[in-house]
């Protein structure tokens, strides 16, 4: 998606980041009449765009009531959860024997990076790069392009309650232990560390969801444009 440089791409990657940061909340409503004059389109790529944001998981549709940013909804997130566990273990199945030495030094390079951020933002980016360049050499676009539609949903998730989460002092030491698995040749203990990681992720935000008492808050303080019709729960 990110290299869509179409009018309905470009509209998709902003409503994305938007929704995913929090700053398009929960129940909030996607209207066609705003994002079209928004971004100067007529509502045929607001159409697609609102298409691929519910592909992602990041809209619904519903009769009568047009397209929302679904609720932070405990089943979703496991169902988020146990999908990127399946399909990461397979991609990194597939990859291990074409892991280079350079893409471990990615994988390490964003793991450093992702232990010197305070930044929830920054330190997602990094995670997202340190699992992708574990899994790109797979070589699989299509099952790479679900993977990453399969983390920008997490991420929402990450974002809404984000404060209830260790996020930094649980994900390094697993993510040295994936590493060390790999280096050492280790096929077997690099898959189960992944797929585990990705499971106690989920159930860890499932946690911080359920126990919120709190609408979520944004990760960052953009203003929203593209959907000023609201209604729910919207971030503040």
């Amino acid at each position: 998606m990110d290299e869509d440089r179409t009018l309905a791409g470009v509209i998709t990657r902003a409503l994305a980041d938007r929704i995913v940061s929090g700053e398009i909340g929960p129940g909030s409503r996607l209207a066609q009449d705003h994002i079209a004059a928004e971004f100067k389109a007529s509502h045929v790529p607001v159409r697609e765009a609102l298409r691929r944001l519910e592909a992602q998981g990041l809209a619904v549709s519903e009769p009568r009531r047009g397209t929302r940013v679904p609720p932070l909804d405990p089943g979703a997130i496991r169902e988020t959860t146990l999908m990127r566990a399946a399909l990461e273990a397979l991609a990194l199945e597939q990859a291990l024997p074409r892991l280079a030495a350079a893409d471990l030094d990615e994988a390490r390079a964003a793991l450093a990076a992702g232990e010197a951020s305070t930044d929830i933002r920054l330190w997602e980016a990094a995670n997202r790069r340190f699992h992708r360049a574990l899994v790109a050499p797979c070589g699989m676009k299509r099952l790479l392009a679900a993977i990453d539609d399969l983390h920008q949903a997490s991420a929402r998730f990450m974002f809404a309650c984000w404060r209830d989460l260790d996020w930094q002092e649980r994900s390094a030491p697993e993510h040295h232990r994936l590493l060390a698995a790999i280096a050492a040749g280790d096929s077997a203990s690099a898959i189960a560390l992944l797929r585990e990681h990705v499971v106690a992720a989920g159930e860890a935000l499932i946690a911080a969801v359920q126990s919120s008492g709190s609408p979520p808050r944004p990760a960052a303080s953009r203003k929203v444009s593209a959907s000023p019709s609201t209604s729910g729960s919207k971030s503040a």
